[in-house]
């Protein structure tokens, strides 16, 4: 049994790795090739090159691929590229353009894991005879005494737990993470003892199908008039201005919100506290009105046992960058749930996700479908218990 935990010899133990082109999965591609395993590296062709310029470092672009060979040839594995452009185009990229035409700030990525590469590719996983898929997150899968549970990465500057929360437990017991426990400079040291030639290619920080980070851009070439213009209104009801499409803002937004001086004559800073996508309206504000302590979710996936009736007190993390928070989450027993948080938070933006988890092991997810702020009777009301601080001033739901 070798390090993936899968009985019988490695030798005869085949793994599937998907293999973007970067550092992180080529590495673990090198690493199990020498630990014996039958590796087999498998890369998608995502996306239209057509629909979104390709750039070097872009994941799933045309270099990505062509790397991802040259690491192949380089640890003498077969390499196999799938074209997966339709079934991307469909899951993520339509859902991309569509989320921001709701006034939403999506996920893609999140969205990509789900619908594409952690159910597809593990059909190809199994096609292939593969007893595991072995990719480059940072993430860890903990064996527990009721199967494998998700664990956030050891290295908290490199966890990426958040995206995928949308993970089923099926689909764990098939997952390995093998760089779970690493922190990203021994990755890197390990790239280049194998002598891949991506050890020094630099990670990609943008969306893959968005090319220098212009998803506007995007956005108006998949949905052509995305960008029709409104009115940028303060929460007193002042018209302040015009914008050029709501798919320009996102919650919690304050620079680039189109005021010109209007925004510096303002006695605070002015944030995106709302976006009205049927009136085409940008709602604004001082920061105090970003304020929302009840989370609204849906679509939520359990990798941990689901919560009764009752629910439970967790900690809640409602952007990737931010840390979690403490809250108590009530299953709504139609597949979604309501996250009181203890104390209010500022920007939280439907279509990202709300993660909850105990200490390190991700107990599941959702995306976040709206907000809402208490007043102290309903706080206490909705947790039973003294309502926590908040602010009242705001109660219009997002």
């Amino acid at each position: 049994m070798g390090s993936l935990g899968i009985a019988g010899p490695v030798a005869e133990t085949r793994v599937v790795v998907a293999m973007s082109g970067g550092v992180d999965s080529s590495v673990v591609a090198a690493l199990l090739k020498e630990e014996g395993y039958d590796v087999v590296g498998v890369t998608l062709q995502l996306y239209d090159h057509g629909l979104a310029v390709q750039r070097k470092g872009a994941c799933c672009a045309g270099q990505d691929i062509y790397d991802a060979r040259q690491v192949a040839d380089r640890i003498a594995i077969p390499h196999y590229v799938l074209d997966y452009e339709s079934r991307f185009g469909a899951a993520v990229m339509d859902d991309f353009a569509d989320a921001y035409l709701r006034g939403e700030t999506p996920i893609p990525c999140v969205r990509c894991n789900q619908r594409v590469k952690f159910r597809d590719l593990m059909d190809t996983a199994r096609d292939l005879g593969a007893r595991a898929l072995a990719t480059g997150h940072y993430v860890r899968r903990v064996e527990g005494p009721h199967g494998p549970e998700l664990h956030r990465g050891a290295d908290p500057a490199r966890d990426q737990s958040y995206f995928l929360f949308a993970t089923t437990r099926a689909q764990l017991d098939l997952l390995r993470f093998p760089l779970g426990h690493l922190p990203k400079d021994e990755t890197r040291r390990l790239a280049e003892r194998f002598g891949l030639p991506v050890a020094a290619k630099p990670d990609s920080q943008d969306i893959c199908f968005v090319p220098d980070g212009d998803y506007v851009r995007v956005v108006e070439r998949l949905r052509p008039g995305a960008s029709e213009p409104g009115d940028i209104v303060h929460v007193d009801g002042r018209v302040l201005g015009r914008h050029g499409g709501i798919v320009r803002y996102t919650i919690g937004q304050r620079r680039g919100l189109g005021l010109g001086g209007r925004a510096e004559e303002a006695e605070e800073p002015l944030y995106v506290v709302r976006l009205d996508a049927a009136a085409r309206r940008v709602v604004v504000g001082p920061r105090d009105a970003l304020a929302r302590d009840v989370v609204h979710v849906r679509e939520v996936n359990w990798i941990g046992p689901a919560p009764g009736p009752a629910g439970l007190s967790a900690r809640v993390r409602l952007r990737s960058a931010q840390p979690a928070v403490p809250a108590a989450v009530l299953p709504d027993g139609a597949g979604g749930a309501t996250v009181i948080l203890d104390a209010p938070q500022h920007g939280v933006a439907p279509g990202q996700a709300a993660v909850v988890y105990d200490g390190e092991r991700v107990l599941g997810g959702g995306w976040i479908a709206g907000t809402d702020l208490r007043d102290a009777g309903a706080a206490a009301g909705l947790t039973g218990h003294a309502a926590p601080p908040y602010i009242s001033a705001l109660t219009a739901a997002t």
